[in-house]
């Protein structure tokens, strides 16, 4: 159902608030210079978790998590997100999702089943490109963002990674600013760390 990149069985600093697990799921079009996970990003190498796994997993994990947490790589990427979280939500788990907010037509179709959203913002939307590398990138960012503040029922964390190679002071400034001005209420910077040659941090 899902091209997944791996687990981990327990967490309590992803889904705030409560104990959960994690799927990663594998794949993003984007390559941020900071990504924490770049082994994720490549969409031609197999799944190393097949669903019935995954499922059986979390049925022997009813009552003891609270929730399931869709990481990545970009889970928006997944076609099959919108299946996968509802077979996640019959067990009775909440649901939450890490999201660059890539595909605002796809985040749209999984809000109804989400309880939070980690969405991170980059930087401000005209300068989107400096990070991603895509022209573009941040419009869609950007209308993920009000769709997110437009879903009620939603709660969320707004997360902007600092590189101060790619962002200065006037840039988080500026993005602080707009995003206010937006309504976001939690707003939150990650210190960068980047990978080395090997990957590892």
């Amino acid at each position: 159902m899902l091209q997944l990149g791996g687990l981990v069985p327990l967490t309590s600093i992803d889904f705030p608030g409560h104990l959960a697990a994690v799927l990663f799921c594998q794949g993003c079009p984007w390559h941020c210079s900071y990504c924490h996970n770049p082994h994720l990003l490549r969409t031609d190498v197999p799944s190393t978790l097949e669903w019935g796994e995954v499922m059986r997993f979390l049925q022997e994990r009813v009552g003891f998590l609270d929730g399931v947490v869709f990481s990545g790589g970009e889970p928006l990427l997944q076609p099959r997100l919108p299946e996968a979280m509802q077979a996640v939500k019959a067990l009775g788990f909440k649901i939450a999702l890490h999201t660059a907010g890539i595909m605002p037509a796809r985040l749209a179709k999984v809000l109804p089943y989400v309880d939070w959203v980690g969405l991170d913002i980059k930087a401000p939307f005209h300068a989107y490109k400096r990070i991603t590398g895509l022209a573009g990138s941040g419009h869609k960012a950007a209308e993920s963002l009000d769709l997110l503040l437009n879903a009620h029922h939603v709660d969320y964390e707004i997360r902007t990674t600092v590189d101060p190679t790619l962002l200065g002071k006037a840039d988080i400034e500026q993005l602080a600013v707009s995003l206010a001005k937006c309504g976001v209420k939690r707003h939150v910077l990650q210190t960068c760390q980047k990978p080395d040659k090997s990957g590892m941090f």
